[in-house]
């Protein structure tokens, strides 16, 4: 993978450092935005901007349809029993699930 831009910045005596405008434009950063640092195995580092369900609006609607059905039928709400809890950890105890490992190509439709 090639990169599309490359920039530098130096560390100061407190580890930290400004990063480059051509960065910030490119993640569309401001001030007290929150950035995520993640390292492969390679020890190649990606930074992208932290993104909010605020962002997502299909995550949002449905929160917001959420909020409405719980304040128009708040009767509707019962507690979780330890009965139900147990039989919902009994169905999914023996699923393992690897977030790293990549889709195949027929999950990706």
């Amino acid at each position: 993978m090639s990169n599309l831009i490359s920039a530098q910045s130096t560390l100061n005596d407190r580890y930290q450092t400004t990063i480059p405008e051509v960065v910030r434009n490119v993640l569309n950063l401001s001030k007290s935005d929150t950035l995520v640092y993640s390292v492969d195995s390679d020890g190649k580092v990606v930074i992208s901007k932290l993104t909010s369900c605020e962002d997502d609006p299909v995550l949002n609607n449905f929160l917001g349809f959420l909020a409405k059905d719980i304040e128009n039928s708040p009767q509707n709400l019962v507690s979780m029993t330890v009965e139900k809890f147990v039989k919902i950890s009994s169905l999914v105890e023996d699923i393992k699930i690897d977030l790293e490992t990549p889709l195949d190509s027929d999950d990706d439709e």
